[in-house]
């Protein structure tokens, strides 16, 4: 890898989406199955649900099989082009207070990227 690489040289891809239908605990397993800490929302336009969402509402006690992920997710999330360099993605999650930023190009969600993702990187 170079010392500057894009987003798309280390994001994560396939993206992993949940339907907004489903149910916090169906996306706390999907997660644990894929080993990710976020899907997106298939909402218009799409929305994220993360561990730390999950994880909040749990330590509220809320019944997340009966909790929809959209009563959790986060809406109107940011979004990076995958030509974009990946220290600007972390600059970004930094201002938006932000661990994952869906990738999209031209109109398609081709991937998210992490946190962990970039630390990997320049670790």
């Amino acid at each position: 890898m170079s010392d500057n690489p894009r987003v798309r040289d280390i994001m994560s891809s396939p993206v992993k989406t949940i339907p907004r239908e489903a149910s916090v605990s169906e996306a706390a397993s999907k997660m644990r199955t894929e080993e990710i800490r976020a899907l997106l929302v298939t909402t218009s336009p799409p929305s994220i649900i993360t561990s730390a969402d999950i994880l909040e509402a749990v330590a509220e006690n809320k019944d997340t099989t009966e909790l929809g992920v959209t009563q959790l997710m986060t809406d109107s999330v940011e979004t990076v082009p995958p030509t974009l360099h990946a220290g600007e993605a972390a600059a970004m999650m930094t201002t938006f207070g932000v661990g994952h930023l869906p990738v999209l190009d031209g109109g398609d969600y081709v991937g998210i990227i992490s946190s962990t993702d970039i630390a990997e990187q320049f670790s």
